[in-house]
């Protein structure tokens, strides 16, 4: 009984385990595979007014009409494939260089110093000031402006995060035995530091996707990024907010896009983030040899 009742839980957390990840995987990829796919599945042109401004939901369309009478719904399956493709874009930018960096950073403390100093002054910068002083200085505006200045203001945030947790690594063993060898920073950072860090890099990642978001939706409710006509999660809402009275779902189906994708994303990436074993597998195993 005491070999039974000691090896059910493995069994039991093997049968659980792929399916809750699958449960908090799928609506991220649902979601973003519908906005993806979303400007074929539009019923209407973006442009074209289908109904009375401000239409009831039924009246003209699923999700009503906005402030033109142009079908929300068809806006809103356009709107999101150029937020997902910038908030993707930063997110991958910011964390492979936020990775490098902070590697380096972590096995040269001189160098880490100063990057450190220089990402303390970086932060104290307003998200929002960053933004404007950036999309007003780009010549031509629109979405590649807003896309640095999310780029700029998240490196400095996530070399510290990536700093800090390769520090203790830089002392290890393994690490040691590499330098020995004569091998570059770059090998050290790239193979024998990162390595060790995938769930914090994972983590990373989806924060940063998150946070892309945010900023670039605030920014297109600033009109900062996209100009009307463009369909935009975002945009629909600062459009659509003086009627919202009249036809809410103009103003709650983007919105609800945006927090569905950003929440969807990150237990995703929470899902998928290694719980450490591989890392500390690791170091025993070259701390043996």
């Amino acid at each position: 009984m005491t070999t039974t009742t000691g090896a059910a839980p493995p069994r039991t957390s093997a049968v659980r385990g792929p399916r809750g990840l699958s449960l908090r995987i799928t609506p991220a990829l649902t979601l973003v595979t519908l906005a993806l796919a979303g400007p074929r599945l539009a019923p209407h042109p973006i442009e074209v007014p289908t109904t009375a401004p401000y239409a009831t939901a039924g009246d003209g369309g699923p999700l009503g009409g906005d402030l033109l009478g142009r079908d929300v719904l068809s806006r809103l399956l356009h709107g999101g494939t150029a937020l997902i493709g910038g908030a993707l874009l930063v997110a991958v930018v910011v964390t492979a260089l936020a990775a490098l960096i902070g590697c380096v950073s972590a096995l040269r403390p001189a160098l880490g110093r100063a990057v450190e100093r220089t990402a303390d002054i970086a932060i104290l910068l307003p998200p929002v000031l960053g933004i404007m002083l950036i999309a007003l200085a780009w010549p031509d505006g629109g979405r590649w402006p807003v896309i640095a200045a999310a780029t700029a203001l998240g490196i400095p945030y996530a070399v510290r995060v990536v700093a800090s947790a390769a520090a203790p690594l830089a002392s290890a063993g393994y690490v040691d035995a590499a330098v020995t060898r004569g091998e570059s920073t770059v090998y050290l950072a790239l193979c024998e530091v990162l390595p060790n860090l995938r769930s914090t890099v994972l983590a990373l990642f989806g924060l940063r996707f998150v946070e892309a978001v945010y900023v670039i939706s605030t920014a297109a409710f600033l009109q900062l990024g996209p100009q009307p006509p463009d369909a935009d999660w975002a945009l629909m809402i600062r459009e659509n907010s003086p009627g919202i009275l009249l036809n809410p779902l103009a103003v709650l189906a983007p919105a609800l896009a945006i927090a569905t994708l950003a929440i969807s994303v990150n237990l995703a990436a929470s899902a998928l983030t290694p719980r450490g074993r591989t890392s500390r597998g690791r170091t025993k195993a070259v701390t043996s040899r």
